[in-house]
């Protein structure tokens, strides 16, 4: 059985990892961008940052959900969400910059998307 207050924490801070990415996000037109300026490598890093916490936060949440809730909303591969962390923490000299811009365009806005309706369905 899960801890449904933690459950919804778990969420809304997810939520907010990914709103926030998708702010640091939104200058940005190139995987270029990232690296043309110090400003762009900031924006990597707070990114990376974010997406670090967001791999983190859905392993919490699987502990405390044994497992149950990310199969239950399949629209975001949540494996590799999760691995995206250790990627990052274990090789961040290796971050590639086009996989960053890859992930922020096209799957971060989806699952801030699908983590709003899981907080709005969680008890």
């Amino acid at each position: 059985m899960s801890d449904a207050p933690l459950v919804r924490e778990l969420l809304q801070r997810l939520l907010q990892a990914a709103e926030t990415i998708l702010e640091r996000f939104g200058p940005i037109r190139s995987a270029e961008d990232f690296l043309a300026s110090p400003a762009g490598r900031e924006k990597l890093d707070a990114i990376c940052m974010q997406l670090i916490a967001i791999g983190e936060g859905l392993k919490n949440l699987d502990k405390v959900t044994g497992g149950s809730m990310l199969p239950r909303y399949p629209g975001v591969d949540w494996r590799r969400a999760k691995g995206l962390r250790d990627v990052i923490s274990h090789g961040y000299f290796d971050v590639d910059p086009e996989q960053i811009f890859l992930i922020c365009r096209t799957h971060v806005p989806a699952m801030r998307n699908l983590l709003s309706r899981m907080l709005q369905e969680a008890p």
